[in-house]
């Protein structure tokens, strides 16, 4: 795991030695360990390294024998021994033991195909000097970052966006249709950033960057699911052995392991996993109330035999991580379990460096409990449309509250316009009372629809649950699950691996039929099968908490609210929101006329990350 950063300058000339460095010295904590620049006329490559494999020969920017290609790549290739060996029978001379290597030379041999053939988290750039072209490309899901910028002059590129920022060279705006999409999403969906100019290099996708300046995107793969018919105790099988397998080759690392452990089947599954291979640390955290989950964990880590650290966070450790998690995050991300990963992380990383997690079961398997839904408004779901815009119309005309009528709108509304995701924090009316320029603002922008609709345009074939979850691996897993935890995990220098986001693994999962993974009244049937004997009793049919943040019952006490809402006034974002709403919300929630806690909570990080980002007064020490 590691930090990369780079200019590419497209007239003559080498890139400047001390921009490099500062972009590259600004994502310290994502490498400590060891510091490398190449510079050359035109590209400028640097790499911060956190040693995780081949610790003696892994150093960045590597290159092939005659210079001609290199290198700086952050992430892991889980398949690199069985890749050199290929390599090495069609002539191929290696130099290190490391998988970064296992690129350069997959790039000789196969140009721009080489990430057909990658297992593993990857987002790394090639500088390709016979031709004076740059190559970059990241992983299927999107579990490691790339940034970059582009001008007439130069294309930069970098792990983290306050690296780009490093350089001096770029203007800090917000971008405002990222902020109408953030209030919906929680987060900003790619390619944009909440900068102006700044973008993501989507999951699945490689870039080229040619000397003239154009810049080329394509896509390489898609997580198409194609559900087919088979017996349901093959797919338990199939699943049972293929998680085991995709374990064992996510272990593959020189230093030391560990595993998060929540209360749910998920992280489960991966320490039980490990467990069975070698003797493992594993970590959680929790909120004091009923929804703790550090008891659960613990009792799972003594019935699967694990080293176990566990640490309960109170209001005060939650809400003093903020500031440096805000800065990590690069962008807001409203999902209060952001700040619950920062503190599991800074915990593993004091007695490990490789950590494995749950993240992907759920978008995999159909583990949310919204992909129950198709099935709950089956009833609604052989009325023709105009039958359907009727009982819609009418039941809108009921009293808010009145039991049915929220299941009669939602069963009568299409699921294109009903589902973007596990997140809807604002809808369009809201945004309206919320922002400076209301209506006007909201007019012509790419909203959310637009944005979901392209990924229901191409799964029309599929079944409603398979059609929720391709949006969901499009957009809610890279923007969210993803993002906090690449940029948590790493704030505290530890690498995160994930073992269900892995290529042979969504083979298994893509194929399962939906009524194998919302049977029984549960979630990620087919799933829970095949963990039986593996994952505790106790643990197999609980239902998903994720990191239950007593948000809610914080901002109804004390003066927390008081303090977020004078924080929020000072941050600078006056010129996009209405304070006074911001400040009505805060008083109905205290009042007990709903629950308001999402919203304000969304409204929140946005201030603080403006503070950072963009208010020079306000910035913190640390931040660039």
């Amino acid at each position: 795991m590691c930090g990369i950063a780079g200019i590419y300058c497209f007239e003559a000339g080498e890139p400047d030695r001390a921009e490099l460095e500062r972009m590259t010295e600004v994502i310290r904590h994502r490498g400590p360990d060891d510091v490398g620049y190449h510079i050359e006329p035109h590209i400028g490559l640097g790499f911060r390294r956190l040693s995780i494999i081949d610790l003696a020969e892994g150093h960045q920017p590597l290159c092939n024998e005659d210079e001609s290609v290199w290198i700086v790549f952050n992430g892991e290739i889980y398949n690199y021994k069985e890749l050199r060996d290929r390599l090495t029978g069609l002539g191929h001379t290696f130099r290190t033991h490391s998988d970064t290597e296992v690129i350069v030379h997959l790039y000789e041999e196969y140009g721009d195909r080489c990430v057909d053939y990658l297992r593993g988290m990857f987002s790394f750039v090639i500088w390709d000097r016979r031709n004076r072209q740059l190559f970059g490309a990241r992983d299927p899901f999107g579990i490691k970052p790339f940034y970059y910028f582009t001008d007439r002059e130069r294309f930069l590129f970098a792990s983290e966006i306050k690296s780009l920022l490093a350089s001096g060279g770029i203007r800090r705006a917000v971008r405002t249709e990222s902020l109408l999409n953030y209030l919906s999403f929680q987060f900003v969906p790619e390619p944009n950033t909440m900068l102006e100019g700044i973008y993501k290099l989507a999951p699945g996708h490689w870039v080229k960057v040619a000397p003239d300046g154009r810049v080329s995107l394509q896509r390489y793969w898609d997580p198409m699911l194609e559900p087919v018919r088979r017996p349901f105790a093959d797919y338990v099988e199939e699943v049972r052995e293929t998680v085991k397998e995709s374990v064992r080759a996510h272990m593959v690392s020189d230093v030391e392991r560990g595993c998060f452990l929540s209360s749910g089947i998920d992280s489960t599954a991966i320490a039980a996993g490990m467990k069975a291979i070698e003797p493992i640390r594993t970590f959680s955290v929790g909120f004091a109330g009923p929804n703790n989950e550090t008891g659960v964990a613990a009792q799972t880590a003594e019935a699967l035999g694990t080293e176990h650290y566990a640490k309960l966070i109170t209001k005060g450790d939650f809400f003093a991580a903020l500031p440096k998690a805000i800065w990590h995050q690069d962008e807001p991300v409203a999902d209060p379990s952001a700040i619950a990963l920062y503190h599991v992380a800074q915990l593993a990383r004091e007695h490990v460096t490789v950590v494995l997690s749950g993240e992907g079961a759920d978008e995999l398997f159909g583990g949310y409990r919204i992909y129950r839904e198709p099935q709950a408004l089956r009833p609604l779901a052989w009325l023709p449309l105009p039958a359907k815009r009727l009982l819609h119309r009418l039941a809108q005309l009921l009293p808010a509250g009145l039991t049915g009528r929220n299941y009669i709108l939602r069963g009568t509304t299409p699921l294109e316009e009903r589902f973007i995701g596990n997140a809807k924090i604002f809808t369009e009316d809201m945004k309206a009372e919320l922002l400076q320029v209301g209506r006007e603002l909201l007019a012509g922008y790419h909203s959310p629809l637009d944005i979901t609709g392209k990924f229901y345009a191409r799964t029309k074939h599929l079944d409603p649950v398979s059609r929720m979850q391709y949006v969901d691996l499009n957009l809610w897993l890279p923007g969210d699950i993803l993002m906090k935890a690449d940029k948590m995990t790493m704030a505290h220098s530890l690498e995160l691996r994930v073992p269900f986001l892995d290529r042979k693994l969504f083979d298994v999962a893509r194929r399962i039929p939906d009524d194998y993974k919302t049977a029984k009244g549960t979630t990620k049937y087919v799933f829970r099968k095949a963990m039986e004997g593996i994952v505790p009793e106790f643990v197999l049919h609980r239902p998903k908490l994720g990191f239950p943040v007593p948000l809610r019952d914080w901002l109804r006490e004390g003066e927390l609210g008081g303090t977020m809402l004078e924080q929020i006034k000072g941050s600078g974002i006056d010129s996009f929101i209405q304070l006074k709403e911001a400040e009505r919300m805060l008083q109905l929630h205290r009042n007990g006329q709903g629950d308001y806690s999402r919203r304000l909570w969304a409204v929140y990080i946005f201030a603080l990350w403006h503070a950072a980002f963009l208010q020079e007064a306000n910035r913190p020490a640390f931040a660039v």
